[in-house]
């Protein structure tokens, strides 16, 4: 899955950009308050994108 569509999707879902990290970018879901690192590269696992999206949901 391409970075920016996992990005676009997750926002879509009310979660909201944190800060910048070394590697990752952190996203928080204001609503559970739950917090998950997003890795800065052009393709993400289609695991590690299902994983990041059930964190946040």
């Amino acid at each position: 899955m391409k970075r920016e569509d996992l990005i676009r999707q997750i926002t879509r879902d009310g979660c909201v950009f944190v800060r910048s990290g070394a590697n990752h970018d952190i996203y928080m879901n204001p609503r559970t308050g739950k917090k998950q690192p997003v890795p800065r590269h052009r393709e993400i696992d289609g695991h590690l994108a299902r994983h990041i999206k059930k964190i946040l949901a």
